[in-house]
C-alpha cells in the first residue's frame, strides 16, 4: 500500500488545473492510499465519458439505505472541503460549487449518469476529477446519497436493502 506521502504525489500529478491544486489543499482534501484506483481494475463505462452517453447511464447500484450511508461517508472524505457538511456549498474556498440540494439550478444535468459523470470526469477548474481516487462503484455511491439531499419529492423511491429482502 502506498503512504498518504507516496500517493499525494501521484493524486497531485494528475490534476490539470493548478488552480484546482491550490483550492484542493486550502480546504483539506487529501487523498489517502485507500481511495486510489488502480489501472488493472476494469471499467465498462468509456472514457472519457460523453455527455451523450451519460444520459443513457443508469445506476447499478441501487438507492438503498446502505447505499446512501456509503456515499455519505465517501462524501465526507471527498466532497465536504467545497460542497460543505450539508451539500450547500456554503464554503468560501469554491465560489461556484453546486447546491447539491437544489437539483433545479444545477447546470449539467440531474440524471444518474450526468452526476455519475460530473464527480468522474470533473467539471473543469472547479472540480477535479475523481475517476483516479474512486472505484465506479463508489462513485454510484456518491450518486445515490447526492440524490438523498434532494427535496423529498424530487428523491428516487428508497429500495429495501438486501439483507432486508431476505429476511
Amino acid at each position: 500500500t502506498l503512504s498518504l506521502h507516496d500517493a499525494l504525489p501521484i493524486y497531485l500529478s494528475r490534476l490539470t488545473k493548478s488552480v484546482t491544486i491550490a483550492m484542493l489543499l486550502a480546504s483539506g482534501v487529501f487523498v489517502t492510499s485507500r481511495n486510489v484506483a488502480f489501472a488493472d481494475e476494469k471499467s465498462k463505462i468509456a472514457d472519457p465519458l460523453t455527455v451523450a452517453d451519460a444520459k443513457k447511464l443508469t445506476s447499478p447500484v441501487p438507492y438503498t439505505k446502505k447505499s446512501i450511508s456509503q456515499g455519505r461517508s465517501l462524501f465526507a472524505r471527498n466532497c465536504t472541503g467545497c460542497h460543505g457538511a450539508d451539500g450547500k456549498a456554503t464554503v468560501d474556498v469554491v465560489a461556484d460549487a453546486t447546491d447539491l440540494t437544489s437539483p433545479k439550478f444545477w447546470k449539467n444535468g440531474t440524471t444518474d449518469g450526468e452526476i455519475f459523470r460530473s464527480i468522474r470526469e470533473g467539471q473543469g477548474a472547479s472540480m477535479p476529477t475523481f475517476k483516479n481516487q474512486l472505484k465506479e462503484e463508489d462513485i454510484w455511491h456518491l450518486v445515490n446519497y447526492i440524490r438523498s439531499l434532494w427535496p423529498e419529492s424530487m428523491r428516487p423511491p428508497l429500495q429495501e436493502d438486501e439483507k432486508s429482502k431476505s429476511n
